[in-house]
């Protein structure tokens, strides 16, 4: 992989990393938060609803957040646009829409069909 892309990926994932980290701050900081009273246990629901939906979302994002750490440390390691099953280059397209993948289509083609198989 050239200099450039090398360049343009880390510029790409460091800068998600810090929209992650930023929104997940926002979380803990809105959890802190006091909302208020609910004499209506419907809008107690509702609100318990809501923020059950936004924790799952914010666990979501910590996962991403792992991912994009360790496509970070590949780009300073070497390995970053390596498949890790087969060895071979991922493309870059493949890694424009989805710049934390380990894996090449192909392989990641192989893997969907195997779990669709054993119904995963």
């Amino acid at each position: 992989m050239k200099d450039k892309d090398l360049k343009y990926f880390k510029d790409l994932l460091t800068k998600r990393l810090e929209e992650l980290l930023s929104q997940a701050n926002d979380t803990v900081s809105d959890m802190h938060t006091p909302k208020g009273n609910f004499p209506d246990p419907t809008d107690r629901a509702t609100y318990e609803s809501d923020r059950n939906f936004e924790l799952r979302i914010r666990d979501r994002e910590h996962k991403l957040i792992k991912k994009v750490k360790k496509a970070l440390d590949r780009i300073e390691d070497g390995s970053f646009g390596i498949c890790e099953r087969c060895g071979g280059e991922i493309s870059i397209k493949r890694l424009k829409a989805r710049p934390v993948t380990t894996l090449c289509i192909e392989c990641k083609k192989k893997e969907e069909a195997l779990e669709k198989a054993l119904g995963l």
